[in-house]
């Protein structure tokens, strides 16, 4: 029989350095229930830490708390709230479309949100639920040994005009929206093509309207924007109601807001 600390380097080679009772016992072939002991002892003896019921990570040798564990944090997401993807402003630092750093990492999730900001082991998530529908457009990327799915370039934009709360306010998309148009992400047929999936009126308002601001009026996705409007008026920041209404693309938008690099 293996020595505990050669089972726990089993652990970590077969399952990672973040692993569930379930996924433990199946590596080590042993019940749950013998499991759920055993990872509750290591945890004890400071080679784990519990993140929440049923899920541990190890634990660095050179930690000094086990609440600072995590050297990329990014790795417990798939186990706390998959089906999901990192999206938003964090998705936007991802692909350098923005230099602000923001401290909660945002999270869209499928899974049902009962508490929109969270803090697990010293990190803190901003969490919006969305309907599956909705996850479509996302790039694999690696951390350690986990699978992390991020919004691509175009979802990111895309997902920050329909729910602007996830881009830390209108001026910073609309910042975000600009590095995208200059950098080789930007690709206006597969933004439109998502626009068209997603379905979503206020989404080809604000789109159509930063679009002719930005790019052009004449271009071609500025154009197609407007053919898809919808009936009705939105806010370009629901959370800023008062502004001036433009008409030809049914939007209230905020007077102090700036398009152009200064």
């Amino acid at each position: 029989m293996r020595r505990p600390k050669e089972q726990l380097g089993v652990l970590i080679r077969e399952a990672g350095e973040v692993f569930t009772v379930r996924s433990g016992a199946s590596v080590l072939g042993t019940s749950s229930i013998e499991m759920a002991k055993t990872l509750a002892r290591w945890t004890k003896q400071g080679w784990l830490t519990r993140i929440r019921r049923g899920l541990y990570a190890v634990v660095p040798i050179e930690a000094s708390d086990t609440k600072q564990a995590f050297e990329e944090p990014l790795i417990i997401i798939p186990e706390l709230f998959s089906p999901c993807y990192i999206g938003g402003w964090s998705a936007a630092e991802h692909w350098d479309l923005t230099e602000q750093l923001f401290r909660d990492i945002c999270v869209l999730t499928e899974k049902q949100v009962v508490h929109k900001k969270q803090e697990i082991h010293n990190i803190p998530f901003m969490l919006t639920h969305i309907p599956q529908s909705m996850s479509f457009g996302t790039k694999t990327v690696w951390k350690k040994d986990k699978k992390i799915q991020v919004s691509d370039p175009h979802k990111t934009i895309l997902d920050m005009l329909h729910t602007p709360q996830l881009g830390g306010g209108i001026q910073h998309i609309i910042d975000c929206f600009r590095e995208y148009v200059k950098s080789s992400h930007y690709n206006p047929e597969q933004l439109m093509s998502y626009a068209i999936k997603m379905n979503n009126g206020a989404v080809f308002k604000r789109l159509g309207f930063l679009s002719s601001q930005i790019i052009g009026e004449n271009e071609a996705i500025t154009k197609q924007c407007h053919e898809h409007l919808t009936k009705g008026t939105a806010h370009f920041d629901p959370s800023l109601k008062e502004g001036t209404l433009i008409a030809y693309w049914r939007l209230i938008v905020p007077t102090h807001l700036q398009f152009h690099d200064n």
